[in-house]
């Protein structure tokens, strides 16, 4: 793929300092820039290195005065940062645009495809499953019957759905994923785990990433629910009949418990735990490794710690349990000395 700063110009509405037909095939970081790549600078800490750099194009903010030299074709945009992201999105969308639909495929006579669909090697798709336009199914991937999947949406090598579930319009599932897989619930019996049957379903609705290795489990009647806009990193676990709110952000290694709601515009890091059955409130933002047993109802708050506590209260104790040995060696010390003098 070659592109002529001209080009990339009229993509992100910018404007060109030097050569417009100045042409890259690859991009790099700003430090690492070789003839024929593009790059940006963004961050000030790197400004030292737009005067170095040997990458034929950079794209900069509009409002970088240069102080020495610049080899360079520079493409000033209002911000460099959302310009290079929408150039990387470009690149990803041809960079997959694969196409057509391969014979080692197993695609059941009562599938419905939409148009301009790819379907991997050893890809299966169930009974009466229905799939949008412009969807990719990489190799391997299986699809369950009934199940349902959106526009525009890309399900990577490996991805397992279930039966009877629901995926929206332009989402991404990367490698591994699985939904719909039944939720853990048993009842004790005699001594015995009893397994109570999952006839629920997942639904993942519109622009919902969903990272490598995650799992969704199915709701035991009803629905677990990602909703509008949520992006999952990788190896979450959310467990069954869970509704995560819109545009929530999880990072790796979160596990939530069955039937707890969270909700819209929260930020959960890394190795969250979520007990069962309680309630995040919006705009939750969840330290990592914060252990939560109990519904957070007030909006907007940060808290941290096992159990999880509001961020100004988790510093104090943090604070007091730090001391904690000089203050258990006084409170020693004084009753040596209430002992002696009664």
């Amino acid at each position: 793929m070659q592109f002529s700063a001209q080009q990339i110009a009229g993509m992100l509405n910018g404007t060109i300092e030097g050569n417009p037909e100045a042409t890259i095939t690859k991009l790099s970081k700003i430090e690492e820039g070789v003839p024929g790549s593009l790059s940006f600078l963004s961050n000030p800490l790197y400004t030292p290195y737009i005067y170095q750099t040997r990458a034929s194009i950079v794209i900069v903010n509009k409002s970088f005065i240069p102080e020495n030299p610049v080899a360079a074709t520079l493409i000033r945009v209002d911000n460099a940062d959302i310009a290079f992201a929408k150039l990387l999105e470009v690149y990803n969308q041809i960079k997959n645009d694969k196409k057509g639909i391969s014979k080692l495929s197993s695609i059941d006579g009562s599938a419905k495809l939409g148009v301009n669909v790819y379907v991997g090697e050893f890809a299966v798709i169930g009974e009466h499953v229905a799939i949008g336009d412009n969807v990719k199914i990489h190799p391997q991937v299986f699809i369950g019957d009934n199940t349902i999947i959106g526009d525009n949406t890309i399900l990577f090598a490996g991805v397992k759905i279930y039966s009877d579930n629901k995926i929206g319009n332009n989402c991404i599932i990367h490698a591994g994923a699985v939904l719909g897989s039944d939720g853990f619930r048993f009842n004790q019996q005699d001594g015995e785990n009893i397994k109570v049957p999952q006839i629920g379903n997942v639904i993942v609705e519109d622009h919902v990433e969903i990272g490598a290795n995650c799992t969704v489990d199915r709701a035991t009647f009803g629905s677990t629910i990602i909703r509008k806009g949520v992006k999952l990193d990788n190896l979450i676990h959310i467990g069954h009949n869970v509704e995560v709110g819109e545009n929530t952000c999880i990072a790796a290694g979160t596990g939530i418990a069955g039937s707890t709601k969270v909700g819209k515009n929260c930020m959960i890091s890394g190795h969250v735990a979520m007990t069962g059955h309680i309630t995040i409130a919006d705009g939750t933002i969840l330290g990592g490794a914060t252990g939560v047993s109990k519904s957070l109802t007030k909006p907007g708050q940060m808290y941290l710690g096992t159990p999880a506590l509001e961020v100004s209260k988790f510093r104090r104790s943090t604070v007091l349990f730090r001391n904690l040995p000089e203050l258990v060696e006084r409170i020693d010390k004084l009753e040596k000395e209430r002992k002696k003098s009664g």
